[in-house]
This record gives C-alpha cells, sequence and structure tokens, in this order.
C-alpha cells in the first residue's frame, strides 16, 4: 500500500450511514470508498475543464452533438448494467 496521510473528518449521521452502506456493498471500507468518491469527483471536474476548453477552441457543441453524446452515455450505462461491468475495489 503507498503513502497514505491519516485525517479525522466530521460527518453528519445520516451522511455517515450512507457512506458506509456503499462502502459495503462497494466491498470497499469507508476510507477506500471517500477516496473513490474524490477521485470520481476530480475526474469530472476535468472533464467540465477540458469541455470549456474545448469549446473555447472550437465553439460550443451543437444540439445534435450534445443529443449524440446524450445517447452514447445511455448506451453505455445500459451496456454495463448487461455485462456486470461494474466494479468493486478495495483500498
Amino acid at each position: 500500500m503507498g503513502l497514505r496521510k491519516k485525517r479525522s473528518i466530521s460527518v453528519p449521521p445520516d451522511l455517515d450511514s450512507k457512506i458506509e452502506a456503499a462502502a459495503i456493498e462497494a466491498g470497499m471500507t469507508y476510507s477506500g470508498w471517500l477516496m473513490h468518491a474524490a477521485r470520481k469527483e476530480f475526474t469530472i471536474r476535468a472533464g467540465l475543464e477540458a469541455v470549456i476548453a474545448f469549446e473555447r477552441e472550437h465553439g460550443r457543441f451543437t444540439a445534435q452533438e450534445l443529443a449524440e453524446a446524450a445517447e452514447w452515455a445511455a448506451t453505455s450505462v445500459r451496456r454495463g448494467k448487461r455485462t456486470g461491468a461494474r466494479q468493486r475495489r478495495t483500498a
């Protein structure tokens, strides 16, 4: 396992319960699930920044391009559910 920095955080009880349940369902530790969620958030932010940069250079996406992207995403989600592509990770 790589280097880790230990933190102490405060979490409202309702959110704590949801995180714990999600971690158990994913087969992860509580800390591992939080780390995974944070990485996902940073990936989303990077993707949004890339879209902004692309649109600055090439212009805004057209309605057709957005519709095609939405259909691609929906198809990908359906395919993932069909094939059981969901990955379980451990931290």
